[in-house]
């Protein structure tokens, strides 16, 4: 069976599709700007040691990113571990962290985030009132795009630096459509302190 197309299918269907790019192209122009400026001022910071580890939880195809966490806390042995919404066990956290010799007293495990943009929206006060300038933020390799364009922006309007380390994962790098809606999403935080729920509900995209 051959499916064909009628003209005016073939308009209503590059609309659409015409439209979508639109909605990316606009959200990719007001983002960008933002993110290059942060960026700057993330290179500025580069050269400051980091102070703190945080971990961003994910699901249970996930939990490599805390054993990964655990052995750079080991080779760290003064910073503090925040783990935002990681796995639900936590005597599961703790064991991985206590067998790769890390004292419990270091982990602060944070559930309060839903989604990426909130692990970052969640602990920024929290951070800054403790000092602190300069982590390690540690996902997966898919993940650390959407995590870097969010983090720049969220940290970095409290002059919090970033420094990436990636969890291999061998896993493609998620859509780019991604990273700019949650950028959008993270300058709305700073901008007015709301988060942009709905906002990630209408750019939805595929996982």
């Amino acid at each position: 069976m051959i499916l064909k197309i009628s003209p005016s299918g073939q308009r209503k269907l590059f609309s659409k599709t015409s439209q979508s790019q639109g909605k990316s192209y606009r959200l990719l122009l007001l983002v960008l700007p933002i993110v290059l400026w942060f960026g700057y001022k993330q290179v500025e910071k580069s050269f400051i040691k980091p102070q703190a580890l945080l971990v961003l939880g994910g699901s249970t195809k996930d939990l490599e990113r805390e054993k990964f966490a655990a052995k750079l806390a080991r080779e760290n042995p003064d910073l503090p571990i925040w783990v935002s919404s990681g796995s639900t066990n936590k005597t599961y956290v703790k064991r991985v962290f206590a067998k790769a010799g890390v004292d419990p007293s270091r982990l602060r495990l944070d559930y309060k985030a839903l989604d990426t943009v909130t692990n970052f929206t969640t602990l920024v006060d929290e951070m800054e009132a403790k000092g602190i300038s300069s982590i390690y933020l540690i996902t997966s390799d898919y993940h650390m795009r959407r995590a870097r364009v969010i983090g720049e922006i969220v940290l970095g309007s409290r002059g919090i630096a970033i420094k990436p380390v990636v969890v291999k994962t061998g896993n493609p790098p998620e859509p780019i459509e991604k990273s700019i809606r949650d950028g959008a999403r993270a300058i709305l935080w700073v901008t007015t302190g709301y988060t942009g729920a709905t906002l990630s509900k209408s750019y939805r995209t595929p996982p």
